[in-house]
């Protein structure tokens, strides 16, 4: 029985080819359950509206949480984007290939795949390596990426720690976005992507050796976001650039 049996389970709700549905509960390990038989797991995975959706109990009846493929607010909808701002300065305007090692939600490598960079995703949960895969397939129908003839970034599962011991090429750059506690105990609930992803995958316990995994495997820099509370990861960094209520810290390799 998979680990993530107790956790989530695969929602048919009576739409779609429920052929998918089960491939995709054969591959993670779970039940496929459907609207009416709900058991009794905390999370689901389903299709709605032509995305694979997270959803928790309080979710099911709300459209779910999808990865937004879409450009954020304030950002350039050209390609590539302009390389602006604390985050394009750490990554490195001469910067051709990133791995990002703590892909999450996928927003800060979508954002790095629009300004251009050539990007590498890791992820080490199953449920989000689903969902990644999902947001990825669908980028590839996006006018402009067609039009442009472009390929989405590629996603390795796994523990970042061995996937970056086993890369093929070294990386120009690679980028940390480990989850670090909250400043305070009873800080204000954070949004609802962010929480369900902590409930899901819990704290980044090794961030410290994960960013010696990192500048092993970089040939030129490491890049840890952090928030500007949180201590350097890696000691006293090359150099660093504010964000607002964050801070991108670089480590160069030489």
């Amino acid at each position: 029985m998979s680990a993530l049996h107790s956790q989530l389970a695969i929602l048919f709700e009576g739409q779609g080819d429920v052929a998918q549905f089960e491939l995709l509960a054969e591959t993670l390990g779970v039940s496929l359950n459907t609207s009416t038989a709900l058991g009794d797991t905390p999370f689901f995975l389903t299709w709605r509206e032509g995305e694979l959706k997270l959803l928790d109990r309080e979710l099911l009846k709300k459209g779910g949480l999808s990865i937004d493929i879409a450009p954020r607010s304030g950002e350039q909808r050209s390609y590539p984007a302009p390389k602006e701002g604390a985050f394009a300065q750490a990554i490195g305007r001469k910067t051709k290939t990133v791995v990002d090692a703590t892909t999450g939600w996928a927003q800060d490598s979508l954002c790095l795949f629009r300004m251009g960079y050539d990007m590498t995703c890791i992820e080490r949960s199953p449920i989000m390596a689903q969902l990644i895969a999902d947001a990825f397939a669908r980028l590839t129908h996006e006018s402009w990426v067609q039009k442009l003839e472009l390929a989405p970034p590629r996603l390795l599962h796994g523990n970042a720690i061995d996937v970056l011991q086993n890369l093929d090429t070294a990386p120009d750059c690679v980028y940390l976005d480990p989850m670090f506690p909250p400043k305070r105990k009873k800080s204000a609930l954070s949004k609802k992507s962010m929480t369900i992803l902590h409930e899901l995958v819990g704290e980044d316990l090794d961030k410290e050796h994960l960013f010696e995994a990192a500048f092993a495997a970089t040939s030129k820099r490491v890049v840890v976001k952090s928030p500007d509370y949180a201590p350097p990861l890696g000691g006293k960094p090359s150099e660093s650039f504010a964000g607002k209520l964050l801070r991108y810290d670089v480590y160069f390799k030489s």
